[in-house]
């Protein structure tokens, strides 16, 4: 229940605190795309305080530290290019707009998952990638002009409209590769790891996002972005924290829960959000809730309830094979006492 809300909190929070930034002036990406992944420190304290698990049955040997680090490091610069891509598209793009069309992560997670992981493709399942695909389609050829105005400079229709096509190329790329770093973690922990304990989890997480936020301070200093965050900084600190905490929170909970069941109940967990953040930018920013975000809005919301109905129906299979294993096994041992006396 603690990861779904972390994941859930921060997933609302952080878009919406990326706007807020941009709004008010901010115009540092790669400050943006630092703070996705700078909040990575303040996990050491909970994994110091995590005790190891004791080991069950037969102790699988570690993996060779020589592997973690590349795979940490592969994942990492993975992580700091989809961070970068969703800076762009926030900057690009009114926020509700942003996170309709983020919700197709759903879609490309049940192909990353099948291709990856071994999950199934239902009638459901198929469903629920259609419905999210026509859901982002709507948003890609609505009226950029029709939302509110979005930070980074306007200069003319031609040029709104080319961010907005960028800012929707951008967002369903980010989405993407975002579904495929969630597969990715989770095929680590049954394939190379063996386990999914608290201890890993964070491990897996510090690692990677110091890899990532490594690389985005590395482009900071570079680009020379770095000369005007002094002022930046004064004025905005408090809006940057948080977006570094509602990202560290909303990763950390999905990799958790990417441990505890899958990848898959992980993305569905964290579209829960969806309804909540276009509703937020309504009140908050003044974005425009058109008629063709209301449509993406149900849409994505039939996409995700077919998602979860067929993470119920799974369930109660899973709960019907393991009752019928039981009294199986209750039979035997009847058959074994009778036979005995």
């Amino acid at each position: 229940m603690v990861d779904m809300l972390m994941l859930l909190v921060g997933e609302a929070m952080a878009p919406l605190l990326t706007r807020l930034y941009y709004n008010s002036g901010g115009n540092s990406l790669w400050m943006v795309t630092l703070a996705q992944s700078a909040g990575a420190p303040l996990l050491v304290i909970p994994f110091l305080l995590t005790p190891r698990a004791a080991a069950v049955g037969e102790p699988r040997p570690a993996p060779a530290a020589s592997k973690m680090v590349a795979i940490c490091v592969a994942l990492g610069l993975v992580v700091g290019c989809d961070n970068l891509m969703y800076s762009y598209a926030m900057l690009y793009l009114p926020v509700s707009t942003f996170s309709l069309l983020a919700a197709t992560q759903l879609a490309f997670n049940a192909v990353t998952s099948r291709l990856i992981n071994a999950q199934r493709f239902t009638p459901l399942v198929v469903n629920s990638v259609v419905v999210l695909t026509f859901s982002a389609a709507l948003l890609g050829v609505d009226d950029p002009s029709s939302s509110s105005s979005v930070g980074g400079g306007a200069g003319g229709d031609a040029v709104q409209r080319g961010k907005h096509a960028a800012g929707v190329v951008l967002t369903l790329s980010a989405s993407a590769v975002y579904a495929l770093i969630l597969s990715l973690f989770e095929a680590t922990f049954d394939k190379v790891i063996g386990t999914a304990t608290p201890r890993w989890v964070l491990k897996m997480q510090i690692s990677t996002n110091a890899v990532a936020a490594t690389v985005s301070a590395t482009a900071l200093f570079a680009s020379g972005e770095w000369r005007t965050i002094g002022g930046e900084m004064a004025a905005y600190a408090a809006t940057v924290v948080g977006v570094a905490v509602g990202w560290q929170a909303a990763t950390l909970g999905a990799v958790r829960l990417i441990a505890r069941v899958s990848s898959l109940f992980a993305n569905v967990t964290g579209t829960l959000a969806l309804p909540m953040v276009p509703v937020l930018a309504v009140a908050l920013f003044g974005d425009k809730m058109t008629g063709t975000k209301v449509v993406a809005m149900l849409m994505a919301v039939w996409g995700f309830l077919s998602y979860v109905y067929q993470h119920y129906l799974d369930g109660r299979r899973a709960a019907a094979r393991e009752g019928r294993v039981h009294a199986a096994a209750g039979c035997g041992i009847c058959t074994d006492q009778m036979n005995y006396s």
